[in-house]
């Protein structure tokens, strides 16, 4: 399983927020350019890179998320805010990876099914968990369907896969949800790249055993609690051997 520091853009600087809620900054990094490439550099295989402005309705970072792209040589998945397909065209050509979808997917799932099979497997859907419920909006409003609903309607779609954020942990720094995590995974019909909470090394093996791809994390590894890139195989985990 593969280790993926996130990269969350606010006011054209990088940012950790607790739960999602503006204004909840644990710090602030004037950078996102520099703080991308600082990551690549210390081996990170990926980035996440969240828009935080165009989810939030406030600004849009687009011009930053592509010249990330261009300064940078790991496959980066970024998201935050997407709702149109001609951005969705804009950062593939610009290099990104896989682009994330939320709101809209969640919400018109017939949209969703028609980017996936324009860009088969360059799309992941964000399933964002609160309190059980899908967050949408920004985190802000829950959606009116559940997770049986939306794992039904895109069991058969050519998604990346499903980033499953526990809004709950998220920023906190005490660790996972292991049953929510255990439970979404276990019920998801595509991989799943968990993240919220993600904390410790109990935490990641945790979630490998749980059958997650990749798990996204930020605070532990700006704060240095996780040094992925001192392990011996840096970023990446396996419960079969010491990292």
């Amino acid at each position: 399983m593969i280790i993926i520091p996130a990269v969350d853009i606010m006011n054209h600087g990088v940012v950790q927020l607790v739960g999602g809620v503006p204004e909840t900054e644990l710090f602030s990094l004037p950078d996102p350019l520099e703080v991308a490439k600082g990551w690549e550099l210390k081996g990170a295989p990926a980035l996440h890179i969240v828009d935080l402005d165009a989810a939030f309705g406030k600004n849009d970072n687009t011009d930053t998320i592509c010249k990330i792209a261009s300064s940078c040589t790991v496959p980066i998945q970024a998201g935050g805010g997407i709702s149109e397909e001609e951005k969705v065209s804009r950062l593939i050509s610009a290099g990104i990876q896989r682009v994330i979808i939320g709101t809209r997917g969640i919400m018109e799932t017939d949209w969703l099914e028609s980017l996936t099979e324009r860009y088969p497997g360059r799309i992941i859907l964000a399933l964002d968990v609160k309190d059980g419920n899908i967050a949408i909006k920004g985190w802000r409003e829950t959606a009116p369907i559940s997770l049986d609903q939306i794992f039904d309607r895109i069991s058969d779609m050519p998604l990346a896969a499903v980033l499953n954020t526990n809004i709950n942990v998220e920023g906190q720094g005490k660790g996972i949800d292991t049953d929510a995590a255990t439970d979404f995974i276990s019920r998801c019909p595509h991989p799943v790249i968990s993240s919220g909470g993600v904390s410790s090394v109990e935490d990641i093996q945790l979630l490998e055993e749980a059958g997650a791809m990749a798990a996204v994390v930020g605070v532990a590894i700006y704060k240095e609690v996780l040094r992925p890139w001192e392990w011996k195989t840096p970023w990446i985990f396996s419960a079969s051997s010491s990292v």
